[in-house]
């Protein structure tokens, strides 16, 4: 049987099904109102707690200007937990769907199975960065009003378009690492485990938080940690007035693009294996 993909109509099908999934996982989104409230309402108050409460503690890392305060040094961090936990608990849906047997329904459909890869992928991608981008928008908004005067961020066309560019990057790979760690799974508790031991510390230790450190075994496990470099290259697009190039003690844009770019595409082809291996799991 030929692949569906290679005729032009058969393309046109195949990208018709990522759509149709796509817009399940956002239409599923909105409905579920505490989601919506949850994913954007956690890290506001993050940020507003963090920002005041180490607000006179924090000393600025050497690659900052001196004047720079946690809450513009954590605008980034939070922008990208945004797009990490909203791309993860979109991918809690791989799991409900078997349990409640669509899963199963659309692997015994013609389509390919990589159909259901990029139609959670896609997915989930909209619904992180769309959230981020209320994130910054809520943002300037505070700054507008003079509650957050250190976000200041003079971006042009071609800078916002960048930094929505880096987030649609790392939004599409944190939702395929959340994709390789639901597939298997068949409980929604195991899940909630994993991101408390894994994608959470990964988080933490990825400059979010705190600056990368210049030794200890800390600075080296934020180094190897590839979301380092996520919130690196963010944090240059969104910073670029402010921070030199060759600033040392963050990664440099070529180096976090590269890294990041290589985690995407190393957490599509796994999830892409992983949905095209059979599995008992998909028979339950």
């Amino acid at each position: 049987m030929n692949d569906p993909s290679n005729s032009s109509s058969g393309k046109g099908s195949y990208w018709l099904s990522v759509f149709s999934l796509s817009q399940r996982e956002i239409v599923r989104f909105l409905r579920q109102r505490t989601r919506v409230v949850g994913a954007l309402g956690q890290p506001v108050i993050f940020w507003v707690l963090f920002g005041a409460g180490l607000y006179g503690s924090f000393q600025p890392p050497e690659w900052a200007s001196a004047d720079m305060t946690y809450q513009e040094y954590f605008f980034p961090g939070v922008a990208v937990m945004i797009l990490l936990f909203t791309a993860i608990f979109s991918t809690i849906s791989i799991i409900e769907d078997r349990r409640d047997g669509f899963l199963q329904g659309v692997l015994v459909s013609p389509v390919p199975r990589s159909v259901i890869v990029f139609g959670k992928l896609f997915g989930g991608t909209i619904l992180a960065v769309g959230q981020a981008i209320l994130f910054l928008i809520f943002g300037f908004c505070l700054h507008w009003f003079g509650l957050a005067p250190e976000i200041q961020l003079n971006l042009t066309v071609l800078d916002w378009v960048a930094v929505l560019s880096f987030m649609c990057l790392l939004g599409l790979t944190l939702t395929g690492l959340g994709y390789v760690i639901a597939w298997p799974m068949s409980s929604t508790q195991g899940f909630h485990a994993i991101m408390s031991v894994f994608l959470l510390p990964m988080w933490l230790l990825s400059g979010a938080i705190f600056p990368v450190g210049s030794s200890g075994w800390l600075a080296w496990v934020m180094w190897i940690n590839p979301l380092t470099y996520g919130v690196a290259g963010l944090r240059r697009l969104m910073y670029s007035g402010s921070i030199s190039p060759d600033a040392a003690g963050l990664p440099g844009l070529v180096l976090s693009l590269t890294i990041t770019i290589l985690f995407c595409v190393t957490c599509v082809v796994v999830a892409t294996l992983l949905t095209n291996r059979r599995s008992a799991l998909n028979t339950r």
